[in-house]
């Protein structure tokens, strides 16, 4: 037995280390030099305020991304460019794992390459790789686990069940999504790889670390009665109908339209081809998730780590097809303008490379673009509310935002304005607590364009200003009011149930 896992162990071709580095380095290159631009995301300053306030677990999400934020701001300083050094890095080791996945499937080099290069301008990818985002880590975790378990059935060696628990526990100290992996991939194993599938000592190892790892952040939502589901739960009610009916289209353009034909070949290499029979439980997995996703009402990227895996899968085929006698010159340059062409429309849609001006076409796509502009301006617009509360009122007065997005501008951009510590009522916000009983004078309100129903909490409310971004991007914040209130209708203790929200 020992003897079988020797040579399956090492009957794999070389792994494309240079190449891939290469490929790594041109991508962190461009990432680096675009990641100022713009500004931060909402996301990005929610976890810069939860960074602030560490924990094994917060309302909607585990500790891992907003550890990260603190850890970059602490060590490259308070910028866009700075905090999202971690996404980048995740990027680039999200790239050497798709090649040795490529590599599992029998891939030589070549095909390691092209499988790296796909998955490294696919449109979820660079997404998740600019901004920092638990997607971001997610995307890397699902990767590293289905490389694992792809060594792990191949080789039949149950030692692997340890790093794939490791990789688990990582995954949910980062988003409970990666049980979703877990469940879709045992569902796919047991009846069409079971034999294959190690088990013994190794596999109770692999789940105890896995439990060990997340444990901290598992009790945390234990022992707060799992908001996670409640969140999760109002994600589902409020979006789940349009995620549905985007599901589909979505899967085709996550990466590219024009990666179709190699994710579709890669799914019949690995349902067909006897020599990956071990792999395929893989092209069960991926329809599995895509039904669980819609029965969930969940977004459609969360199905993009093992379209990526059939992309890789995909890519030995795709390129027999240009080695071909047949296949002529004029076909292997279109492959090479698809590939730009991808490039070209991908970056315009993820990636701060148009005018701020130009930003409504590629937010018809992808509206977090958008969601990168104008926090600035919102702490501004703040500060001349602000400013309209007599000095001697001040003392008790409170900065309150409807969302986390505007309160993590405010801790961000506005103590150089003068401004206090603001509140929300909005996941982690409401936890970080109400302001006290004392604070009983004028209330600064920011809130959306049309969201005045919050202002029912509150008394005497007039607009003394408006956000406006400077660019005439339509955001969610453009438009936002500022709005000054007399006061609240119940002490802030009182209503701070009232005040918490999920979505």
């Amino acid at each position: 037995m020992d003897r079988e896992r020797a040579s399956a162990t090492h009957g794999l071709p070389r792994f494309a280390l240079g190449p891939v580095a290469g490929l790594a380095a041109v991508l962190a290159t461009v990432l680096t030099a675009l990641s100022g631009r713009y500004g931060y995301h909402r996301d990005e300053l929610y976890f810069l305020a939860a960074g602030d306030h560490l924990a094994w677990g917060y309302t909607d999400q585990p500790p891992l991304t907003p550890f990260a934020a603190r850890v970059a701001t602490e060590v490259f300083g308070e910028s866009p460019a700075a905090l999202r050094v971690p996404a980048t890095l995740a990027l680039v080791a999200t790239l050497f794992v798709v090649a040795l996945i490529a590599r599992e499937l029998g891939g030589d080099r070549r095909v390691q390459v092209l499988a790296a290069g796909l998955a490294g301008v696919g449109g979820q990818p660079l997404a998740v790789g600019h901004m920092l985002s638990t997607a971001t880590f997610d995307l890397l975790a699902w990767l590293a686990i289905c490389w694992l378990l792809l060594r792990l059935l191949r080789t039949g060696d149950g030692r692997w069940w340890v790093p794939t628990g490791l990789c688990v526990g990582a995954g949910l100290l980062n988003k409970y999504l990666v049980a979703l992996l877990v469940l879709v991939l045992l569902a796919a194993v047991l009846p069409m790889g079971a034999r294959r599938l190690p088990r013994g000592p190794w596999l109770f190892a692999g789940t105890a670390a896995a439990l060990v790892v997340a444990a901290p952040a598992l009790w945390w939502q234990a022992a707060h009665g799992w908001p996670q589901l409640t969140v999760a739960g109002g994600i589902s009610a409020d979006d789940g109908a349009e995620n549905r009916i985007l599901f589909v289209p979505q899967q085709l353009i996550y990466l590219s339209p024009l990666f179709v034909p190699v994710w579709v070949a890669g799914w019949l290499r690995l349902w067909r081809d006897p020599a990956l029979r071990f792999a395929r439980p893989f092209a069960l997995a991926y329809p599995l998730l895509c039904l669980l996703v819609l029965a969930l009402g969940g977004k459609g990227y969360y199905a993009v780590p093992l379209l990526i895996v059939l992309l890789a899968a995909g890519c030995a085929p795709a390129l027999e097809q240009l080695r071909r006698a047949g296949a002529s010159r004029l076909r292997a340059v279109g492959a090479a303008a698809a590939v730009a062409v991808t490039v070209v429309i991908n970056a315009a849609v993820t990636l701060p490379v148009l005018p701020p001006s130009a930003l409504d076409v590629p937010m018809a796509l992808n509206k977090e673009q958008g969601e990168q502009l104008g926090w600035p301006e919102l702490a501004d617009a703040a500060a001349r509310g602000w400013s309209g509360i007599p000095e001697g009122r001040r003392a008790s007065a409170v900065l309150f935002t409807q969302n986390y997005g505007e309160a993590g501008a405010l801790d961000r951009y506005g103590p150089a304005l003068g401004l206090p510590r603001p509140h929300s009522g909005h996941m982690a916000y409401a936890d970080w607590g109400p302001p006290p009983d004392t604070a009983d004078g004028p209330v600064l309100l920011v809130r959306q364009q049309g969201a005045d129903g919050i202002e029912r909490y509150f008394t005497g409310c007039r607009p003394v200003a408006r956000v406006d971004n400077g660019h005439g991007v339509r955001n969610e914040e453009q438009a936002a009011a500022v709005v000054l209130c007399s006061g609240t209708v119940l002490p802030w203790s009182r209503l701070w149930p009232s005040l918490r929200h999920y979505y």
